[in-house]
């Protein structure tokens, strides 16, 4: 099947807009010149209400991962105590890289699991410089409790470093009024520009604590980052395409206005919830509390007995749906359905018929239109 006629429904990367994807076909610029400058001005002015903050902000050429590295890498030292939070494969990743920068105190959940606040709290009382927290884990479609976090963290006086990848600019995330120091997102996801660049908002307080470091990374040197920025400039040699595509795609955020941008990602999630409740088909995540929530850019479901989440995506493959399956050891046991980015009710609504054909086919359902008519219901209130 061509490519350009597969319909991409994962929780990232997303579908392209036509005018961002022309946007990188400009001619390239002098990137020390005024022309650069004046577009890295305006993404970070679109971006500061993306991430409602008053901090700084810089644009690096790297994925979001590399802009994990850059917080945890520019704050924490070698005798440094990093309390990171895992139940998914990006918690995960928050481990992994701080444990090459300091000294780990993890919280492990069962994936998809909520935490519990009595343990986290335990844990920042034995002492933390930081805790990072994946506000939205897409591995398994739980959104955990930032602002709770956040209050946790300021008690105890941890920097609080949260990956925002995909929430920031698809679902509420308040920076400085949930007390985030550094806070990171990706262009590929709720921003619906093409991958390789990562945002990040840096804090005051932040900055402090690398003063107090001996050395900070090289490439990922936020301090750096500062000293360029101030000067609307990157230390280091941008992705100029790519900001030409990340400018466009924050117009297109800008013109829908994130209220109602955030609107239409929740409204499209609940949909697809909907839809697989009147499949019968069972939500991945264990809500333990009234903190933790589905995620409104991601639904990690259960796959239904008699048929694997590997066997759903690849029939929807082979109908032109791209979907997701399960990470690391839920490969098999889960299937997720992305709907971030520049999703419309009509692809919710196409995904949802295409499944519903496949899981008749399986013989896991006996008829279609259930799952159809629920999501339609509720994207009702979008028109």
């Amino acid at each position: 099947m061509d490519l350009e006629d597969t319909l991409l429904m994962m929780p990232g990367p997303v579908p392209v807009a036509p005018r961002v994807l022309r946007a990188m076909s400009k001619p390239m610029i002098n990137h020390r010149g005024a022309e650069f400058s004046a577009m890295y001005d305006d993404c970070c002015e679109i971006l500061a209400d993306v991430f409602q903050t008053k901090n700084d902000i810089f644009i690096l050429s790297g994925s979001g991962t590399a802009a994990m590295e850059a917080a945890v890498g520019c704050t924490t030292g070698k005798d440094d105590v990093v309390v990171t939070l895992e139940n998914g494969k990006f918690g995960e990743r928050f481990k992994k890289i701080a444990v090459r920068y300091g000294k780990v105190n993890p919280l492990e959940n069962e994936w998809g699991c909520s935490f519990d606040q009595g343990e986290i709290e335990k844990k920042l009382e034995e002492g933390a410089k930081a805790i990072t927290l994946v506000h939205n884990e897409t591995s398994t479609g739980i959104q955990n409790p930032a602002k709770e976090i956040g209050k946790l963290a300021k008690k105890h006086d941890a920097l609080f470093i949260m990956d925002g990848v995909t929430t920031l600019g698809g679902d509420t995330v308040l920076t400085d009024d949930w007390g985030i120091d550094i806070a990171v997102v990706g262009s590929q996801k709720c921003l619906a520009a093409p991958p390789g660049l990562s945002m990040i908002s840096v804090s005051k307080r932040a900055f402090e604590a690398m003063d107090e470091k001996e050395s900070l990374p090289y490439y990922l040197d936020l301090k750096a980052y500062k000293k360029s920025g101030d000067k609307s400039q990157t230390p280091y040699t941008p992705a100029v395409p790519l900001f030409f595509g990340l400018q466009e795609a924050l117009h297109i955020v800008k013109e829908e206005g994130m209220d109602a941008r955030i609107k239409r990602h929740a409204t499209c999630a609940e949909a697809v919830r909907a839809a697989a409740g009147a499949m019968g088909i069972e939500m991945f995540p264990q809500l333990n509390d009234e903190f933790s929530h589905y995620s409104n850019t991601v639904t990690a479901m259960k796959a239904p007995e008699g048929v694997t989440g590997n066997d759903i995506k690849k029939d929807m493959m082979g109908r032109g749906i791209t979907i997701a399956g399960g990470q690391d050891h839920l490969s098999g046991k889960i299937f997720r359905i992305g709907s971030m980015g520049n999703v419309q009710p009509k692809d919710i609504m196409l995904t949802i018929q295409e499944l519903e054909i496949v899981l008749r086919k399986r013989g896991i359902i006996s008829h279609i239109g259930a799952g159809t008519e629920a999501a339609s219901d509720v994207l009702d209130t979008l028109l």
